[in-house]
């Protein structure tokens, strides 16, 4: 009876879980683009590493200023209503991007990146919690790892079919235009800009048909928690969502991973690059620093729960993140790149161990919790530019020495923050 029960709850979520992965496919290959359009809009409006890093910060920066309306969108329009309107101002935001490709103008595509932000934030505050809540809590990393792999993978595959329309003649483009005058210089910059409108055009026509799709799709209803929020023994009752160091802790350690998974997908291009690395080589490294996520995966979703916890996953997350940091920071060349690479290990398992930790026993709170967590993906707008200004000043590499304080946090909260319930228990 027990393994009919099982097999009942399983069948019960697998098609949610089906349908938030279409949509985590669209997260990461919309998401990722970024790796490439960095150096892409770098090249066509002539950009400093510093000022190219604020596509990540655009893009990024959307989901705090976002992640609180988006709440309250969700709860007068429900989870599909509301996935549908964020997958079309996604749409509004890939439109965007024809005006400013047509007018090579900067600050219309960070524009347009926003835009999409403002979308994806709405898509991520409704899909996150329900996936969490929607089995049991000690195996939502797993159920989390499953939606990464689908977004990862879509990670891989992004910049490679968007660098085969945008620049697979980057090197020599590069090159050829270092021989031009002035007029001739920015008429093929502005043809470069205006490769990026097809597959733009594209982008927008299946974001809107995704809408509809989420609209009619069957995707069952999940009343979020309703428990008692109390302190760890159960004592007094908590008045407010600060009430809860574990959260707070939580969206930290959020807000630094989301930054040092940012740098480590969308900087290593331009890393590649400054090592004299060809385009043509180093425009596939994000896909490579997908490929090492999609493995980090797959190991969450064998060993989640019956062979470590989330805590011991995160925990094992954090020492290969300062590993791999130093390790790309102490090696040269190409094996300094691949370090980059596999930091991508370290980060895939540490979003899915955070979420279920840091909502645990909210209780009430958990949509504003949820909220809270979303908004610490503010780390990837804000984290990169820190990269870049260091790349700027002193080298590519030596900037990576942001990423050390960083997997830290994520280590102190392995051991220690996720389960402080009281402020008063802080020693």
């Amino acid at each position: 009876m027990p393994n009919s029960s099982s097999s009942s709850s399983k069948e019960s979520y697998f098609l949610p879980i089906l349908i938030i992965g279409s949509l985590f496919f669209i997260f990461g290959f919309v998401t990722w683009l970024n790796g490439i359009l960095i150096p892409y809009l770098q090249i066509a409006c002539e950009l400093s590493d510093f000022q190219a890093l604020f596509v990540a910060f655009a893009f990024y920066i959307a989901y705090t200023v976002m992640a609180l309306p988006s709440a309250w969108v969700l709860r007068k329009t429900g989870f599909k209503n509301g996935m549908m309107i964020g997958l079309w101002i996604m749409a509004i935001g890939t439109l965007i991007f024809i005006p400013a490709a047509m007018a090579r103008d900067y600050t219309v595509f960070l524009l347009g990146l926003f835009v999409m932000g403002t979308g994806l934030a709405l898509l991520q505050t409704a899909s996150n919690p329900y996936i969490t809540v929607i089995g049991p809590r000690e195996s939502a990393a797993r159920r989390i790892s499953i939606l990464g792999i689908c977004n990862k993978l879509a990670g891989a595959i992004a910049p490679l079919v968007l660098a085969y329309y945008i620049l697979n003649d980057g090197d020599a483009f590069v090159e050829s235009i270092k021989l031009m005058d002035d007029v001739t210089r920015s008429l093929a910059l502005d043809e470069l800009a205006k490769r990026v409108i097809n597959p733009y055009i594209v982008m927008t026509v299946v974001l809107l048909v995704m809408g509809i799709g989420i609209r009619l799709s069957p995707l069952p209803k999940v009343e979020m928690e309703d428990e008692a929020s109390s302190d760890e023994d159960g004592v007094s009752i908590k008045k407010n969502i600060l009430g809860f160091p574990h959260l707070v802790f939580g969206v930290l350690a959020l807000f630094f991973y989301v930054g040092a998974e940012v740098i480590a997908g969308d900087t290593i291009i331009q890393y590649g690059l400054s090592l004299g690395i060809e385009l043509e080589k180093a425009k596939s490294f994000t896909s490579y620093t997908m490929i090492f996520m999609v493995i980090g995966y797959i190991l969450g979703i064998i060993l989640i729960p019956k062979v470590i916890s989330q805590r011991t996953a995160l925990l094992a997350s954090a020492i290969f993140g300062l590993i791999f940091s130093f390790g790309a920071i102490a090696t040269n060349g190409i094996y300094s790149v691949i370090f980059i690479a596999m930091l991508g290990l370290a980060n895939a398992l540490v979003w899915p161990t955070i979420w279920p930790l840091a909502l645990n026993k909210l209780g009430r709170f958990i949509n504003t919790g949820s909220a809270l967590l979303i908004m610490a993906i503010a780390g990837g707008a804000l984290i990169p530019l820190a990269w870049g200004r260091l790349s700027d000043i002193y080298s590519s590499q030596q900037a990576y020495w942001v990423l050390i304080p960083l997997y830290l946090f994520i280590l102190f909260y392995a051991v220690k923050g996720h389960k402080v319930y009281n402020w008063k228990k802080i020693q």
